[in-house]
């Protein structure tokens, strides 16, 4: 299997070359470029076509949630990570809307790092516990208000899926409780955010919390993957 191609942007040179002697420890990353700021990073994502970007949100000039925002135009089959120190709650919110697939902290271990990496490949999305509350309850309002009633597009298979999505499972493991193949979880996903308007599957499944279509809590471990 080809490694995924990755770009890195942060404006801290040290934290950035560090990062790349991180990710080239595993074969699964090849890093294809590296960026100082958000300008630079969307000339080298159009430049490398890369499949994973890796962005800080506060540099100078073009910061990262624009240009997540852009690449993401520009680049649609490419998955953008938010890697950062900021733990404030607009700057979560303003990287989901950009279309981010996940949201890190720099003080990850590792080992998770790449498992979190490795998850946006598999239609996972990468973001911590904590993080996972903060955006159900910010982004609530503004995704029912933009879907009211599409929930009644959905096909009752479709419902079953959105339902165990947002109680924390992983494609995977829908599958196994629908007694369906992974793939076939992934065409019904890519079906309702298409239905629902939505983007991701962290709005899918704030969708599913402020439509009251999950009965149980999300369990304590990552809990939209």
């Amino acid at each position: 299997m080809k490694p995924m191609r990755v770009l890195l942007v942060d404006d801290h040179t040290l934290f950035r070359k560090g990062l790349v002697g991180l990710l080239e420890r595993d074969k699964e990353f090849q890093v294809v470029g590296e960026a100082e700021n958000g300008a630079e990073a969307i000339n080298k994502a159009k430049q490398f076509k890369p499949d994973l970007v890796v962005m800080d949100i506060h540099m100078p000039g073009t910061n990262g949630i624009d240009a997540t925002r852009r690449i993401r135009e520009l680049l649609p089959s490419t998955k953008v990570v938010i890697l950062t120190v900021s733990e404030k709650d607009k700057d979560l919110f303003e990287a989901i809307k950009s279309g981010a697939h996940g949201y890190l902290s720099k003080t990850l271990e590792p080992d998770e790092f790449y498992t979190m990496l490795r998850g946006v490949f598999e239609g996972e999305a990468p973001i911590s516990r904590v993080t996972a509350s903060k955006i159900l309850s910010e982004f609530a309002a503004q995704v029912a208000r933009k879907s009211e009633n599409l929930e009644d597009e959905l096909s009752a298979r479709e419902r079953d899926v959105l339902q165990l999505l947002a109680t924390g499972l992983t494609n995977k493991e829908i599958g196994r409780k629908l007694a369906m193949a992974e793939n076939t979880v992934k065409t019904h996903l890519k079906n309702i955010l298409n239905k629902l308007h939505l983007q991701n599957r962290v709005q899918a499944a704030t969708f599913a919390h402020q439509k009251g279509l999950v009965s149980q809590s999300i369990p304590s471990k990552n809990p939209l993957k």
